[in-house]
């Protein structure tokens, strides 16, 4: 039978002991591990594996021996509970044994968990688990995951009581990551809370969010687009003896005021469009920004980005002007220039 996302999410929350074998198939590896890993753990429990009830079979094995998965099915367990065999990188050349085990399939049997990889709708593999009334199968694409999915993993991670907002900027930051690297923060900021009876925030988010920026770059386009001319010059002295060339302070710069100038150019205005920027903004930053966006308004910043890549043309160019010093007078002007703004 054919199975959805929904339904492999019913099946990880309460397994089916009357399924023989399911095929989970994808292009992406890591979102296929995912689900394998999250199916098996609900169908052997927490300690499946130490009690010997879960038995990996790779392919190449299974090919080379069929008979090792039909014992592995049969085979009766030292522990008592449900068991499971796991066949990983499938493919249509071990599909006389799967056949065959899902043929002499009962009741009491460890049930087959496959995992395979982008299976074409030809593919006897996929046909073998689609057609038959005691197996599914279900397809994984490069999708966001859903809220509900978000849901269980944040239940997993032992963190509950989130806020619509907090659940936002989740849903945001799943869209960003791969599936991997969200899971991986989901249990950092249950770390990070561990001990906090505090509902989670967006300023824990965003302290934890694996978004890297150089602070004290932050701190100077934050002085510039802020109208603080005073404190350019100390902060690019700084950054000068860290060794961030004029260049790069340059790229950054324009980066900054790209991202104001796509939050202004929202249809639905400033508010809108920092929801909608990519990668995500969280906390404190995401306030900022809107300000600083708000402030600027779509003309000013379309002059700011006409000056910043007239610095950048100097900067690559044969000019012998001192390459930070060209760049200090174009932040200046910017900074001024906020100044005026209305």
């Amino acid at each position: 039978m054919k199975l959805n996302a929904r339904d492999l999410a019913r099946l990880t929350e309460t397994p089916d002991p009357k399924l023989a074998g399911v095929l989970i198939y994808g292009q992406d590896a890591m979102r296929v591990a995912l689900k394998r890993q999250a199916l098996i753990a609900a169908i052997v429990g927490p300690e499946g594996e130490a009690e010997m009830r879960l038995e990996r079979l790779p392919a190449a094995e299974v090919r080379r021996n069929a008979a090792l998965l039909v014992d592995g099915v049969k085979a009766q367990g030292f522990f008592p509970g449900p068991r499971a065999v796991l066949v990983e990188d499938a493919n249509d050349l071990i599909i006389d044994a799967l056949t065959q085990a899902l043929g002499t399939w009962r009741a009491g049997d460890a049930q087959i968990v496959v995992t395979a990889g982008a299976l074409k709708a030809s593919s006897k593999l996929r046909k073998l688990f689609e057609g038959a009334k005691s197996a599914g199968a279900v397809g994984i694409y490069d999708e966001p995951p859903s809220r509900e999915e978000i849901e269980a993993a944040l239940a997993d991670a032992g963190l509950r009581e989130i806020s619509a907002e907090v659940m936002r900027d989740l849903v945001a930051l799943s869209r960003a990551l791969d599936p991997g690297d969200f899971r991986q923060t989901l249990e950092k900021l249950a770390l990070y809370k561990f001990g906090d009876s505090a509902p989670l925030s967006s300023e824990d988010i965003a302290a934890i969010a694996p978004i890297s920026t150089e602070a004290a770059v932050d701190d100077l386009l934050n002085a510039v687009a802020e109208g603080q001319a005073a404190q350019i010059g100390p902060l690019l002295a700084r950054l000068q003896a860290q060794g961030v060339a004029a260049v790069t302070l340059a790229i950054m710069a324009m980066r900054h005021f790209r991202s104001l100038h796509a939050i202004s150019c929202d249809p639905g205005g400033p508010s809108a469009g920092i929801q909608r920027a990519r990668p995500p903004i969280f906390g404190p930053r995401r306030d900022r920004l809107l300000a600083q966006a708000q402030g600027w308004g779509l003309a000013r910043l379309e002059q700011a980005l006409a000056d910043l890549v007239a610095a950048d043309l100097t900067l690559r160019s044969a000019s012998n002007a001192p390459s930070m010093a060209v760049m200090e007078r174009a932040l200046i002007r910017l900074a001024m220039l906020a100044r005026r703004r209305s």
